[in-house]
């Protein structure tokens, strides 16, 4: 499959990006996006942008906030998940998620995220994992699986609304002196 980069691509509001590509991925898994230069930790690898709202979830749908969904555009839809990823996301100015690098990132080498980084749930997504990485998981897992040390792990790289929403499952659920489960009225 020939390369296409970020600036041959339609709908690409960012022409000038051309450190990443379309290509199909050496591990024959399909398409995969791959970086043309390297990429230190830290580093802002791809620029989000959203094409538009959308009225629920879908399977390529893009968690925005607690209960929106909307469309990215680009080749941010083309990046593949994986449970231990180079990359991370972080919410940029338009309400996209930008591909931040978690580690340092060679030239060729595939970009992959968690969609557990911005998905609260996984509602559409097959239920075997097929990402091959040491920490895979089995199954792809929306943030609310996640054990806590994967969370903690993640930093800041992720959705801010999924800690949020962390934060009102923990109040809305109490333990009490026996262990179980009960519901807190909301406030």
């Amino acid at each position: 499959m020939p390369s296409v980069s970020t600036s041959e691509l339609p709908g690409s509001r960012f022409p000038e990006d051309g450190d990443v590509e379309l290509r199909r991925a050496a591990d024959g898994k399909g398409d995969g996006v791959l970086a043309t230069r390297p990429f230190a930790a830290g580093e802002t690898v791809m620029v989000g942008f959203l094409v538009g709202p959308l009225t629920g979830n879908d399977s390529h749908a893009t968690q925005v906030g607690p209960d929106r969904w909307a469309r990215h555009g680009g080749l941010g839809p083309k990046v593949n998940h994986s449970c231990d990823p180079n990359c991370g996301v972080r919410l940029n100015d338009g309400q996209a998620f930008d591909f931040v690098a978690r580690q340092p990132i060679a030239a060729g080498e595939e970009l992959t995220f968690d969609y557990a980084m911005r998905n609260f749930t996984i509602d559409h997504f097959p239920a075997v994992c097929l990402c091959g990485a040491a920490r895979c998981r089995g199954s792809v897992t929306g943030w609310k699986d996640l054990p806590a040390a994967r969370k903690d792990d993640y930093g800041e790289l992720v959705a801010p609304y999924l800690r949020a929403m962390d934060d009102e499952v923990l109040r809305l659920t109490a333990v009490d002196a026996r262990g179980r489960l009960s519901e807190v009225a909301p406030s």
